[in-house]
């Protein structure tokens, strides 16, 4: 199986417990992600451990504000800042979230799940076609764990971002703790969303933790990425072939050491699942 273009390979999201680890012992990682909204502003600590470590890694741009799916006009502002970064940065292509945040410009400060009809589907492909024009860098939208469910609901969460996908030619950053999380809140079997998702339109992967409080579970981010969703990551790696995987942690953040310890774990079972990956991978860097 010959890994696609777009493959980085494995990552870890760039926190700033970690920033002088990265610099002092240039660990072997494939690329970094980061937190956009974190480093929209020039200047200071951030920015400045930021510019270091991006000379020596491929980065990726991650963020939470865009609040694409909100019925308030796109923020032009926000917009400008995330573009300036980017230009800086450079990334291989910039993400954000399936969701709504603001309404009548109020902030939520939560990533809020949405009908999955036709006029969601209208609305969003527009809006993420203009963000996409404005930024001129591949944009990925990422699936939500979510805790609730609309009654107005037309399709299934896989059918609707398959549809966004293909209207507004955008890319999917698939979640597999978001899947696990949303198929016990909402009881379906997440081998079937992984089997309902377009093969082609899936370029990155998040692996992260979760707290399971028996009648539901909430995506925390501050544990180790548990044993069924290292299962439903092979079972996507079987799925979708070679993709670009990071492993976050916002919480409870360990030494950088564990946390490379168990991206060598994401790395060991793509191994396992796709032979030659590594070296694969080795020969596309050598080759731009």
């Amino acid at each position: 199986m010959d890994i696609p273009h777009h493959f980085c390979g494995f990552g870890l999201g760039l926190r700033k417990d970690h920033y002088q680890h990265v610099l002092e012992h240039r660990p072997e990682i494939d690329w970094f992600e980061v937190l956009s909204d974190n480093y929209m502003v020039e200047g200071g600590k951030p920015r400045y451990f930021l510019d270091a470590i991006r000379e020596h890694y491929p980065m990726v741009m991650h963020g939470v504000s865009l609040s694409i799916g909100s019925t308030d006009p796109l923020n032009i502002k926000y917009l400008q800042r995330l573009k300036a970064l980017a230009d800086v940065i450079q990334p291989r292509w910039i993400s954000d979230h399936l969701c709504w945040t603001t309404a009548n410009n109020i902030n939520s400060h939560d990533l809020l799940p949405l009908p999955y009809n036709e006029e969601a589907l209208n609305h969003l492909s527009q809006r993420i076609q203009t963000v996409q024009d404005y930024l001129q860098y591949p944009f990925l939208i990422e699936n939500l764990s979510s805790y609730l469910t609309y009654n107005n609901s037309e399709m299934e969460e896989w059918e609707f971002l398959n549809e966004i996908a293909k209207r507004s030619n955008c890319k999917i950053l698939l979640d597999i703790n978001n899947i696990y999380v949303s198929s016990r809140n909402h009881d379906f079997l997440p081998e079937q969303y992984i089997n309902g998702i377009d093969k082609d339109a899936v370029w990155q992967f998040h692996l992260a933790g979760h707290t399971d409080y028996g009648d539901y579970v909430v995506d925390t981010h501050d544990h180790d990425v548990p044993d069924p969703v290292w299962s439903l990551y092979r079972y996507a790696l079987r799925r979708f072939g070679a993709i670009s995987t990071m492993i976050e942690r916002d919480d409870h953040i360990p030494p950088f050491d564990e946390l490379y310890a168990e991206l060598q774990i994401a790395k060991k079972i793509a191994e396992q699942e796709i032979p030659n990956i590594t070296q694969q991978l080795i020969t596309q860097k050598a080759y731009g």
